[in-house]
């Protein structure tokens, strides 16, 4: 098991009615599910990571993006490409945001990053409104790469996947990842995934091992970074 730092670190996943909130403080290991990013960050903490784009460009082109499919090669769809916040305060059906982005010569949004819209301008607004906390954008699935030994893993959705994960998030010292998987999930509409996708992003806040792209990373219209951690 790596090393467990002095910080008091948050994760968050978002999954269908708000957010799988995953604390990790020293030996005290806590899950809630939250239904907004405000009452998830309501308590106190030194580093939160969130597993959704923080900083975003006008055309949804970002290095750190390209960067992690790149990394997660080959299973590169795993990082959902061209967020743009004129998407969602512009538009409200995903059809007219796609003409008016060919419009203006740029990629269409996936389907399934158009359904993330909400929760990526939840997250840009608590951003914006409270940047002396420290938040970051963190990826799950670098995080269990690296915890992997950079070995490719199943897909969280299979039974190897998840099996492998858990394991994986046990080495770490998440030991009562079981019990939030059989007892404290039900009834909440949050899926496995979304819990094990959580305690990655928090053991990145807790520690983080890199982020792409290295360095100073280059900033938004709004001064918000655009970098992955993990």
């Amino acid at each position: 098991m790596s090393a467990v730092s002095g910080c008091r670190a948050i994760g968050l996943d978002g999954f269908r009615h708000g957010w799988v909130a995953v604390l990790l403080d020293g030996d005290l290991h806590a899950i809630r599910f939250c239904h907004d990013v405000a009452g998830a960050l309501s308590v106190g903490f030194d580093r939160a990571a969130i597993d959704i784009p923080i900083g975003m460009t006008d055309d949804g082109e970002r290095a750190c993006d390209l960067l992690a499919r790149e990394r997660l090669r080959p299973h590169s769809s795993r990082v959902f490409t061209g967020a743009r916040r004129w998407l969602w305060r512009e538009f409200s059906d995903p059809d007219q945001a796609n003409r008016a982005a060919l419009q203006r010569s740029q990629k269409r949004v996936s389907r399934q990053l158009w359904h993330l819209g909400p929760k990526i301008m939840e997250v840009d607004r608590f951003v914006l409104a409270n940047r002396s906390h420290d938040i970051r954008e963190a990826h799950p699935e670098l995080v269990f790469l690296r915890l992997n030994d950079c070995k490719p893993l199943p897909s969280k959705k299979s039974e190897a996947g998840i099996r492998l994960r858990r394991l994986l998030l046990k080495r770490e010292g998440i030991r009562a990842i079981d019990r939030w998987l059989a007892d404290e999930r039900i009834g909440t509409g949050a899926k496995c995934d979304d819990v094990l996708d959580a305690c990655a992003v928090a053991i990145a806040a807790r520690a983080a091992a890199g982020c792409l792209p290295d360095g100073i990373p280059p900033r938004d219209a709004y001064g918000l970074q655009m970098q992955i951690w993990s």
